[in-house]
């Protein structure tokens, strides 16, 4: 099947940029001396683990069900953080699990018995409290009062008996200068503890696949971590494995007007992009521009109820028509795990485009995904 025949909404996975990515990837590790893990949380497209598996040490998870989709399908180690674990979920994640990071003391104490009659290496989360976003304080866990990790203040060296490892994630689509910044106040806060520990958890946020990143900034980073305290490092981005490596094709159901020309999509921002609104940000769309950038302005909007449905304005270098297909860039992370049925809207099919050019759908969703989610 070629690209053109795929239905639409469909998010496409492009095999040869998520094999450029994960190349990338295991030279980092290598290069690095630490392990890189796929965070699920942001591409869990688990038809393509078996490829990734031979790239990447295994997975980690923000809960049970992802736990159980990466041990079940991908392999390798399994890790897994979460704010509270409740008691049955903690059962069985240490029969699942590698790494299991708490978010607080009070967590680990209270389920200390079950973690330390299995074979589970346990860590602690901590909060730097080094801030190094600007403007998406939704995704910035040491933003004030935020309750991911123990800071110093409440940090309990007493309770420490049979934790191996300290984790902190405080990154989002960041460079490495970023990430030098917060180790360093890590370091000044909780160095005093690496050297007891086994391991340590740099978490995710790290932009490793983006054209400017920093590598070499990054391998000394942690090579100095690893030859200073004797620590297995872990690296665990999300975006980066998946990042460019995936679109989002739409058709134009219609044209409206009001004071602009308004296109509706089959595709909608609040079901099948979330990101769009909840960042926000406007996602790259294949040959458009910037508002006034070229002759032709429309606002692109979806065919739900929600007024604030909007994806974004474009301009194109000729007019469009209903029926021409439009295709939204960067759309493998944080789509697919994200998005929903709100309105009843259908979920796009979700296809592969592998490296010969030939495209496969993997999945189709109808009416009973939709109705398996109400009672």
């Amino acid at each position: 099947m070629r690209r053109q025949s795929l239905p639409t909404p469909c998010y496409i996975i492009d095999e040869a940029k998520l094999r450029s990515n994960l190349e990338l990837l295991r030279q980092v590790s290598q290069a690095a001396g630490c392990h890189i893990l796929l965070a699920q949380k942001a591409f869990s497209c688990f038809k393509l683990y078996p490829m990734i598996a031979q790239y990447l040490a295994g997975t980690t998870a923000s809960g049970l069900y992802e736990a159980m989709l990466g041990a079940q399908e991908f392999g390798g180690e399994t890790h897994v953080f979460a704010p509270a674990y409740t008691d049955s979920e903690f059962v069985r994640l240490c029969g699942i699990c590698d790494h299991i990071s708490f978010n607080s003391f009070s967590q680990l104490e209270h389920h200390r018995t079950v973690w330390e009659r299995s074979n589970v290496s346990v860590g602690i989360r901590v909060n730097p409290e080094c801030s190094t976003q600007e403007g998406h304080a939704i995704y910035d866990p040491c933003a004030p009062g935020s309750r991911l990790g123990v800071t110093r203040q409440h940090f309990r060296p007493e309770q420490l008996g049979g934790v191996e490892g300290l984790h902190f994630h405080t990154l989002c689509e960041q460079n490495s200068d970023a990430l030098v910044r917060t180790y360093a106040a890590f370091e000044k806060q909780f160095g005093e503890f690496l050297p007891q520990m086994k391991w340590l958890n740099l978490g995710g946020g790290h932009h490793i696949t983006r054209e400017d990143y920093d590598i070499d900034t990054l391998v000394m980073l942690v090579r100095r971590i690893r030859e200073v305290y004797g620590v297995e490092v872990y690296l665990e981005p999300g975006e980066a494995i998946a990042l460019n490596a995936g679109w989002l094709d739409t058709t134009v159901m219609d044209i409206v007007e009001n004071g602009m020309q308004i296109l509706i999509l089959d595709a909608s921002a609040a079901c099948h992009m979330p990101d769009v609104l909840e960042m926000p940000y406007r996602p790259p769309l294949e040959n458009a521009g910037e508002w006034g950038e070229k002759p032709y302005d429309y606002r692109l909007a979806s065919r739900t109820c929600l007024a604030g449905d909007v994806i974004g304005d474009y301009s194109f270098d000729r007019p469009l028509r209903i029926g021409d297909r439009l295709t939204f860039g960067d759309m493998a992370i944080y789509s697919m795990v994200k998005n929903n049925t709100f309105n009843g809207m259908p979920l796009p099919a979700i296809a592969v485009q592998h490296e010969n050019g030939d495209c496969e759908i993997i999945k189709e969703f109808g009416y009973e995904d939709f109705k398996a989610r109400l009672s």
